[in-house]
């Protein structure tokens, strides 16, 4: 089930009587917006909820959490609070608040306008009934719509982080005009290595380079998915001009590379990264010329 039919289902259309029931009880929590937020504001810090914030960073969200809140219940539309709720989650989700805390208050507030309704209504038992048939419902939507919202937000600041760790473990380094060398460590997975064909082709363009050296000495394990992207990285990097040298390959990597049908003797294959770098600057035209050892000191007399 969708979010927007979950909402749906949460707040059935409303008569016209439950329209202006609906009114009444904005009306009381209007009224009473004063003591109402700062029982609920006492509630968040006996539950130690928010605890990254200090009490007057708490009472200034719960001042305009408890207007959206009831904004939402009158106008009957989640927009404004779809909206506030992104920009809460944005503000708070760098503090270190947690899923659990924001589904915490919220159910809080929820149970403060409760008790405060039944407090006003129980003198009528069908009247108190139909408060909460009216309440109920939207309060539950208003509850999903924001904890929905932060696990959004949540999540897409996990996927940045996660982009950025990436980036930083797979880091292509320029060791001399014209060579590069991706040193891998850790797990590979078909969206890292596509991750790293799409970084490398990059830098091979930028820098014009056209040998590179792919040390995969720190990967323990390489499935099919993972080889022919790394064999897609070598192609595409020869149509741009470069070549790979690939150094570290593991007894098990190579018997994966041979399962899938890669002829090795295509690929340029050296067993270290000294061999490759080595190798790199033969196909670049350097030479390791020996210095001269340095005549013997004199003796002195």
């Amino acid at each position: 089930m969708t979010l927007s039919e979950l909402e749906e289902r949460s707040q059935p259309n409303l008569d016209s009587a439950g329209a202006a029931l609906m009114r009444e009880l904005v009306t009381h929590l209007a009224q009473h917006r004063t003591a109402l937020r700062e029982e609920w504001v006492d509630r968040i810090t006996d539950a130690h909820l928010l605890g990254a914030m200090t009490r007057e960073e708490i009472f200034a969200e719960a001042t305009s959490v408890y207007d959206t809140y009831v904004e939402a219940l009158e106008t009957r539309t989640l927009e404004a609070l779809e909206a506030y709720a992104q920009n809460l989650s944005e503000r708070i989700i760098p503090r270190g608040v947690e899923t659990h805390e924001v589904v915490g208050i919220v159910l809080l507030l929820r149970d403060v306008l409760a008790r405060s309704l039944f407090a006003k209504y129980h003198g009528d038992t069908s009247i108190l009934n139909r408060v909460f048939d009216v309440y109920e419902p939207a309060a539950n939507s208003i509850a999903i719509t924001v904890a929905v919202g932060f696990v959004r937000e949540r999540e897409r600041v996990i996927r940045e982080q996660q982009e950025a760790i990436r980036e930083l473990s797979t880091p292509v380094l320029q060791v001399r005009e014209r060579l590069l060398i991706l040193p891998m460590i850790g797990l590979l997975d078909p969206h890292r290595a596509r991750q790293l064909m799409e970084q490398l082709l990059r830098a091979i363009r930028a820098n014009r380079a056209k040998v590179v050296v792919l040390d995969i000495t720190g990967v323990a394990v390489m499935d099919a998915s993972v080889a022919n992207h790394m064999i897609l990285t070598v192609d595409s990097a020869r149509l741009l001009g470069a070549r790979v040298i690939v150094t570290g390959l593991s007894p098990e990597i190579a018997q994966t590379l041979v399962n899938i049908g890669v002829d090795l003797s295509k690929m340029n294959t050296v067993g270290d990264l000294q061999g490759g770098i080595e190798e790199a600057e033969r196909l670049l035209g350097y030479k390791v010329v020996p210095t001269a050892e340095p005549p013997p000191a004199a003796m002195a007399l």
